[in-house]
C-alpha cells in the first residue's frame, strides 16, 4: 500500500513539474535560479562528505530505538552504523540545497527536528551567522553526533537530548524568533502536525519550515496537504523528497511543484 501511493504520488509529482518559464513571481524565480536549478559543486564540504563516506563504511554495532515511524528497514534495534547511515543520513544533494537555501534567505536561527548523525547540522552550521539547535532521542545517534561535531570543533551547534515531544515545548518558551526549521523527525501526521503547530508560535515573519519525507506514507502525504493549505503559510514548494513551507504575506498564497 506504501509502495503504491509513493508510485502513484511520484507520478503525480512529474506531471505536474513546472520550470522557471512557468514561474510569475519575482521572489520564487529568483528562489528557482538561485536555490534549485545550481548544480555547480559546492566547496568547503570535503570533510563532511569524508565523514558520510565514513558512517557508510562503518560496521559496528548500535542499538537504535525508532522513536518517530516504525522503521521499514528494520526488525530489531540491533544494526550497524552503515546500515543506520544509508537509511538515516539525506543525500548530498539534499543537504547541498539546504545550504544553498540557508544562505539564500540569510537565516540565522535554526532548527532541525532530528539530527541522526550529524551530517545535516554539520552542513547548516557551515551558514555563516547561523545557529543551529538540533533535537535527537535516541542516544546512539546522539554519540555519534556528538563526536562528529567535536571532530569538526562547532561552536554553533546545540544538541538538545531527549524525546522532542518533551524538550521542543521546553524550548519553545523562550522569546527567540526562528528563521528556518527543518522537519525531519517522527515522520507520521499527529506528530508532524504537533510540531507544526508548536513551531509556528516562534516561526520569523519571513520564516521557513521545510518538511522532509512529505510523500514518505500515506500519513506525510495526509499532513503535507494540510500543511500546505494552513492559513499561516503564504507559499509552499513541493519538491517531492521535501516540502517547503513559506510564512511571508507577501507571497499572497502560491504553490510551486519543482524537480530538484
Amino acid at each position: 500500500m506504501v509502495k503504491f501511493f509513493q508510485l502513484k504520488s511520484y507520478l503525480n509529482h512529474w506531471l505536474s513539474v513546472v520550470d522557471e518559464h512557468s514561474i510569475h513571481s519575482p521572489f520564487f524565480f529568483d528562489l528557482y535560479n538561485k536555490v534549485i536549478k545550481p548544480t555547480d559543486e559546492l566547496k568547503g564540504f570535503e570533510e563532511i562528505e569524508k565523514t558520510r563516506t565514513q558512517l557508510l563504511q562503518n560496521q559496528s554495532e548500535v542499538s537504535v530505538i525508532d522513536l518517530g515511524a516504525r522503521s521499514k528497514h528494520f526488525k530489531n534495534s540491533k544494526r550497524t552504523i552503515a546500515q543506520v547511515a544509508v537509511t538515516s543520513l539525506s543525500p548530498e544533494e539534499i543537504t547541498r540545497f539546504i545550504y544553498r537555501l540557508l544562505s539564500h534567505l540569510d537565516a540565522k536561527q535554526i532548527v532541525e527536528l532530528g539530527t541522526s548523525m550529524g551530517v545535516t547540522s554539520l552542513y547548516m552550521a557551515k551558514k555563516e551567522n547561523a545557529f543551529v539547535n538540533t533535537f535527537e532521542g535516541n542516544p546512539s545517534m546522539i554519540n555519534i553526533a556528538l563526536t562528529n561535531f567535536e571532530c569538526f570543533e562547532t561552536k554553533n551547534i546545540n544538541l538538545i537530548e531527549g524525546n522532542i515531544d518533551d524538550t521542543l515545548p521546553k524550548f519553545l518558551q523562550t522569546p527567540m524568533k526562528i528563521d528556518f526549521v527543518l522537519m525531519d523527525a517522527n515522520h507520521r501526521y499527529e506528530p508532524t502536525i504537533h510540531y507544526f503547530n508548536l513551531l509556528t508560535k516562534r516561526i520569523a515573519d519571513k520564516g521557513v519550515i521545510v518538511v522532509d519525507d512529505i510523500y514518505n506514507s500515506t500519513e506525510m502525504g495526509k499532513a503535507w496537504n494540510q500543511l500546505k493549505n494552513h492559513p499561516l503559510v503564504y507559499g509552499s514548494v513541493d519538491l517531492f523528497r521535501c516540502g517547503i513551507l513559506f510564512f511571508d504575506p507577501a507571497l499572497n498564497k502560491q504553490h510551486y511543484v519543482w524537480s530538484l
